[in-house]
């Protein structure tokens, strides 16, 4: 048939039989509802910067265990390079920020299935000691910016 032809490109006939759309299990334990996120860390170094992610999906259980450790692991390494300190870790922090909201929106997770096992979430990022170690290099950076602005004036 030629390419005019109206019915060379016409939908076919009678209802189309696709196979059901695969249901999205968390990562970790396989249940559903799960959410395609990505959980970063990141490590900065005197001159050098690693970063860690995980891609999803994951379960609201399993993810939100996941952000809390990998937020805190960003929290006291990833501070400790100039570049980390003004973009890299802050830019991860949002990031994760992000990937938490998501997860707190999802629906309470089916049962997990026998033999898997979820996350334990842990306790919240504050609750952490170590998440405060950020409290240095950003003191250190405000002390330097401070005298950096007064011994200008």
């Amino acid at each position: 048939m030629p390419p005019s032809s109206p019915t060379a490109w016409s939908a076919p006939a009678g209802p189309v039989n696709l196979p059901p759309a695969p249901l999205v299990g968390c990562r970790v334990c396989g249940v559903s509802p799960a959410a395609p996120i990505t959980v970063r860390a990141h490590q900065g170094l005197l001159f050098m910067m690693r970063w860690q992610t995980l891609d999803g999906p994951f379960c609201a259980i399993c993810g939100i265990a996941l952000v809390r450790d990998m937020t805190t692991k960003t929290l006291w390494q990833g501070w400790w390079s100039p570049i980390s300190l003004i973009l890299a870790a802050p830019f991860t922090l949002v990031s994760n920020w992000i990937a938490y909201h998501k997860l707190s929106q999802l629906q309470p997770a089916a049962p997990v299935f026998p033999g898997q096992r979820q996350l334990i979430p842990g306790k919240p990022v504050l609750h952490r000691p170590m998440a405060y170690v950020a409290l240095i290099p950003l003191i250190w950076a405000t002390v330097v910016i401070t005298r950096l602005i007064i011994s200008g004036a």
